[in-house]
């Protein structure tokens, strides 16, 4: 008989193992983050602007083609979180980057 904790899974009505239910509730919290042209973006992905964004609150614009050496995924399937010098807490949305 297998020493492992059982945990009850409110979905399924069953009892399973609780390694086994943890690695399900993870695939299940995990959010697909994709770039213009579908590319699957994830945390410290280098990505370019594929157009001109105006910085709300920073009186900046950045230029289609800058580069933004780090990224990270908020959690959100469209915004993604990164640093660019000048600009603080700026979260770009996917759709306007190309993963490089």
């Amino acid at each position: 008989m297998s020493d492992e904790d059982y945990a009850y899974d409110e979905e399924s009505g069953d009892w399973l193992p609780a390694s086994e239910l943890a690695a399900k509730q993870a695939a299940v919290d995990t959010v697909e983050v994709r770039d213009a042209v579908g590319n699957l973006l994830a945390d410290g992905d280098q990505v370019t602007l594929i157009r001109d964004l105006e910085v709300k609150g920073a009186g900046q614009t950045l230029k289609q083609g800058t580069l933004i050496k780090s990224i990270w995924l908020t959690g959100d399937a469209q915004e993604i979180d990164c640093k660019y010098p000048g600009i603080k807490g700026l979260v770009l949305r996917a759709e306007f980057v190309k993963k490089r």
